[in-house]
């Protein structure tokens, strides 16, 4: 049995960093594979009956039912607030209502600008879904 020596490295002795490359490399090559079929069916969407609709809504209830939750988090982190006596604890809960302002912006925002992004890079989605909230 050969016995390793330190002067001889092994595949799994090399750094993570030097296997970095090939597997980028590998799930590029997987990602342009398995993207062609994808947008070859991607019209399906499209010319099912009522699936443009649906999407259409299912996205709107979940941006009503984000700024709902937005709503009753920060009336709960205000009431909280109220009655919180440290000054770690009421910073704490000033971060918690900002990610959630944050989560709340992005929800908003993410329809529209997939809409107009996609409309202007002619993705074929964004011609029969309308993702506007309002």
């Amino acid at each position: 049995m050969a016995q390793h020596t330190p002067s001889e490295p092994t595949t799994s002795d090399a750094p993570p960093a030097s296997r970095l490359p090939r597997t980028i490399a590998a799930v590029v090559l997987v990602s342009l594979l398995a993207v062609q079929p994808a947008a070859a069916q991607s019209s399906a969407v499209c010319s099912a009956d009522n699936l443009p609709s649906m999407i259409e809504g299912f996205f709107q209830l979940t941006t009503a039912l984000g700024i709902v939750g937005l709503a009753v988090v920060w009336q709960a982190d205000s009431l909280i607030e109220i009655f919180t006596l440290s000054p770690d604890r009421k910073k704490g809960l000033k971060r918690h209502k900002r990610s959630a302002m944050k989560s709340a912006v992005v929800l908003v925002v993410l329809g529209p600008l997939y809409t107009v992004a996609g409309s202007l890079m002619n993705l074929p989605l964004a011609t029969c879904v309308d993702l506007v909230p309002w």
